[in-house]
């Protein structure tokens, strides 16, 4: 499958129209398809005809999920500072799964939805691997929650 970056104003109507109802259902300005489609003056038919296949670019980047494999240390506030270090790189965490520490060390898989494009997140790894009593931290898994 492809996918193209293109500029709004050559769009056809109706998936112009879908993107503003989308959004209509979104923001919970409407409640059903229906309202939404009769609101932007779309029929439902054209509505589910591009639904799935249109996607405000936006969206797409905030929407990114990065799985974090790291080793911690079995200290008091560890995790708690590589936790502050996603936030200050504008990342939420969104599951955190933690095994039992052996030997003094646990490790610790994070699911973080991060606004981060390309180089940025490495730049997050980094930050993460400098914090007192990370001893590895990598990205084990990527993709869109689309």
């Amino acid at each position: 499958m492809n996918y193209y970056l293109i500029r709004e104003d050559i769009l056809p109507e109706a998936i112009l129209k879908t993107v503003q109802a989308k959004e209509l259902l979104a923001k919970g300005q409407v409640k059903t398809i229906h309202e939404a489609v009769e609101k932007v003056d779309l029929s439902r038919s054209a509505f589910y005809r591009y639904k799935d296949g249109i996607h405000v670019l936006s969206t797409m980047a905030r929407d990114q999920i990065v799985t974090i494999g790291m080793d911690l240390e079995h200290r008091s506030g560890t995790l708690s500072k590589v936790l502050a270090t996603i936030a200050s790189h504008n990342g939420n965490v969104l599951t955190i799964n933690q095994t039992i520490p052996l030997q003094g060390w646990a490790n610790v898989t994070l699911s973080v939805e991060a606004s981060l494009i390309g180089e940025q997140i490495y730049e997050l790894i980094d930050a993460i691997v400098s914090t007192d009593g990370v001893r590895q931290a990598k990205i084990i898994g990527q993709g869109g929650a689309i």
